[in-house]
């Protein structure tokens, strides 16, 4: 039996151990999902704990998504968002990967989302910078708004390619061939002028989530767009509500997450994943 788990602190709300042995017993697969509750310095100690277990694969959440990256050799991808949320121990060596990004691709394209213009991104911390690469990959125009505009304008110079690491040196802004990032960063003021022509719109804050509150005004939301909200917890919130209202093509949180798991799962399992299963499994819990 193969053993697969999640390291976060707090980790007892997780959503991903039912949606992922859903996933096992669809395809009548050996295996099982735990979580592990490390202490908040402990990261590495964890994954390097895991391997020596023999555990197969790793998702990490909050707080380790940063701290894991010393501990696994990561990929592209993961290493110019700067966190790993997927990890892998098949090969000869521990692969860090990120996986949130292409959850937000996949959300969007599963509801028919066109991934080429403009889209806006609200949110500069680690889901933005997911959102922001991943949809900079698929060759958008990418826009970050943020409340703090000086994080914005820090994040778009590094999907542009133009940001160093810890240690002042350049980093691996290796992007997928043909992808020549344009992106720059505002403060959410300039919203309405941004969404007037934008094509996608991502909320990438946890505003929405403890109260009846978006971050954007709803008179600059039109027809054209469609809206990802990352918040899951409630599934229909206000910006979603605003949409709907305006036309939009909405898409909630949760397609987020299950597809950020799909792409892990398979990762993991070299199958295809039973997506109707783990999604059905995932919002019977919300």
């Amino acid at each position: 039996m193969d053993v697969y788990g999640l390291i976060g602190n707090p980790v007892g709300h997780s959503l991903s151990p039912p949606m992922h042995e859903a996933g096992y017993e669809a395809l009548d697969v050996d295996a099982r999902y735990v979580t592990f509750e490390p202490p908040r310095d402990g990261a590495a100690a964890a994954v390097e704990g895991a391997a020596d277990l023999g555990v197969a694969g790793l998702n990490v959440t909050i707080p380790f998504k940063q701290d894991a990256l010393a501990a696994v050799e990561p990929d592209s991808l993961a290493r110019r968002i700067g966190a790993v949320n997927t990890v892998d121990f098949s090969g000869d060596r521990i692969t860090g990967h990120n996986t949130d990004a292409v959850g937000a691709t996949r959300a969007l394209r599963a509801h028919d989302v066109d991934l080429s213009g403009t889209a806006v991104v609200v949110g500069a911390g680690g889901a933005g910078r997911a959102v922001a690469f991943g949809l900079a990959d698929e060759g958008m125009t990418v826009r970050v708004a943020n409340r703090t505009e000086s994080k914005a304008r820090g994040l778009a110079a590094d999907v542009r390619g133009e940001g160093t690491d810890a240690d002042g040196a350049a980093e691996d802004a290796t992007a997928p061939d043909g992808v020549d990032a344009d992106a720059t960063g505002h403060g959410l003021d300039a919203l309405p002028e941004l969404l007037a022509d934008a094509d996608v719109l991502v909320n990438a804050t946890s505003v929405g989530m403890e109260a009846d509150e978006t971050p954007v005004p709803a008179g600059a939301l039109h027809g054209d767009l469609g809206v990802l909200d990352a918040v899951y917890r409630p599934l229909e919130t206000r910006l979603l509500r605003d949409a709907a209202d305006a036309g939009a093509t909405t898409v909630d949180g949760a397609w987020m997450l299950l597809y950020q798991g799909v792409a892990a799962f398979e990762r993991w399992t070299g199958r295809e994943a039973p997506v109707d299963a783990m999604n059905e499994a995932l919002r019977d819990r919300l």
